[in-house]
């Protein structure tokens, strides 16, 4: 059951407000969304030049602590998931900012390789798995039939923070400083990520007498109240069908491709000859890209099903792998960011959604922290793919290539996965 006090506050609230208390949810959800930035490669890919020239690391080790951490994330994800279904979100969510935190906050005083993994490693742990899956499991409980869109304002809050925060932390180092960057980073994500998870984020609408995504009121005891039924798959019945499996042979593909770009990117175009100026405002622009393209997936999404809209991010994301290979002039590195956001942005907001919409939300906790260990090795992969690429030949051409083709697997994944039969 959820924790009293969150329950008599989000009972007291849905009672008075104007509208549906879900909608107070997907607020939450998206504060904790924006601070989750904090443990992403797109904010690690800020520190990797002037860390390596200070401690004297190389793109591989760097490289090798996003890997771990993710290797981490998905140990720890199926006891997560299940912790989600029966405790609720909040707790999940409230903890990892705590975490995420005061983690930032000692990367500043890292001084040896052994601390940077020690510490970046529960960073991005808490990244990908309890932010991933207590941020899913909010959104997926409380709607159903507006699923695709209030996941489009969490995913647009996502890539506001990944635009913010490397400029925050670029600004904050004063040139050099890089420790005061990560002071920067973890002072906002202990100021925003806590209490709105914690005191207003209840486990689902049924503990406060609501309904999901309720057609009319959903006013608790009103009886016109209704929700749309969906499918509720167990664990062990989504394992069965084959949708599951096409699904995470889609994450298998895509996810090194997310990761190694986001972690890369920035040193990519700093060793094709953009200026720092240049190659940290790609980073951004591609964040913002990525942040108007979720509103534009989650309509599409609605419309035309979330398997299509997903193909198509895939296939964004190719041509972002190949456009990063010719970037030559500051107009290229923008088009190959904006490309890369675009695909982002529907990975964002979709995956979440087809997991809810094909397996419905009973249990959507397990079967996400069934699923999701998949997804983070395989973001594991992708900066090492990358690291070592840059390390063997001395530019990262052959891993965008390698990505190249990543995506345009992960696109035929996801177009054959149809919806699943819930057995008799």
């Amino acid at each position: 059951m959820p924790r009293p006090v969150t329950r008599s506050i989000a009972k007291s609230l849905a009672a008075r407000l104007p509208f549906y208390y879900g909608w107070v949810v997907v607020g939450c959800a998206m504060s904790a969304g924006f601070v989750r930035a904090g443990g992403a490669v797109a904010i690690l890919t800020v520190f990797v030049a002037p860390m390596s020239e200070a401690l004297g690391w190389s793109r591989t080790e760097f490289s090798g602590a996003v890997s771990l951490g993710g290797i981490l994330a998905a140990i720890s994800a199926p006891t997560i998931g299940v912790m989600a279904d029966r405790h609720g979100a909040g707790r999940i969510l409230s903890i990892s900012a705590v975490v995420l935190g005061v983690a930032t906050l000692c990367l500043s005083q890292i001084s040896s390789l052994l601390w940077f993994y020690a510490i970046y490693c529960i960073a991005r742990l808490t990244f990908a798995s309890p932010y991933d899956i207590g941020i899913g499991t909010a959104i997926t409980k409380w709607f159903i039939a507006r699923r695709a869109r209030a996941m489009s304002y969490v995913a647009i809050t996502q890539q506001i923070g990944l635009a913010t925060m490397p400029l925050i932390a670029h600004a904050a180092m004063g040139g050099a400083d890089w420790r005061s960057g990560w002071v920067a980073i973890g002072t906002i994500v202990l100021a925003v990520g806590i209490l709105p998870s914690l005191l207003l984020l209840a486990r689902r609408p049924e503990d406060i007498g609501l309904a999901p995504d309720p057609v009319r009121t959903g006013k608790p005891g009103d009886a016109a109240t209704a929700a749309p039924r969906e499918a509720d798959f167990t664990r062990a019945q989504a394992l069965r069908t084959p949708s599951l499996w096409l699904i995470m042979g889609f994450t298998v593909f895509i996810f090194p491709v997310q990761a190694g770009i986001s972690l890369h990117q920035m040193p990519h175009l700093l060793e094709r000859g953009m200026s720092p100026l240049v190659a940290v405002t790609a980073v951004t622009a591609f964040s913002l890209v990525a942040a108007l393209s979720s509103l534009g997936f989650g309509v599409f999404a609605s419309r035309h099903g979330s398997r299509y809209a997903l193909c198509i991010a895939a296939l964004s994301l190719a041509a972002s792998a190949l456009a990063f290979i010719a970037v030559q002039h500051p107009w290229q590195a923008y088009l190959a960011s904006s490309l890369f956001g675009i695909g982002i942005g529907g990975l964002q907001t979709l995956l979440t959604v087809i997991w809810g919409e094909y397996y419905g939300r009973g249990n959507f906790g397990a079967i996400r922290g069934m699923t999701l260990p998949v997804q983070v090795i395989s973001q594991a992969t992708g900066p090492l793919i990358a690291g070592a690429s840059y390390d063997w030949r001395g530019d990262y051409g052959y891993a965008m290539a390698l990505f190249a083709g990543f995506a345009v697997i992960a696109a035929t994944f996801i177009f054959f996965a149809r919806p699943p039969v819930l057995p008799r």
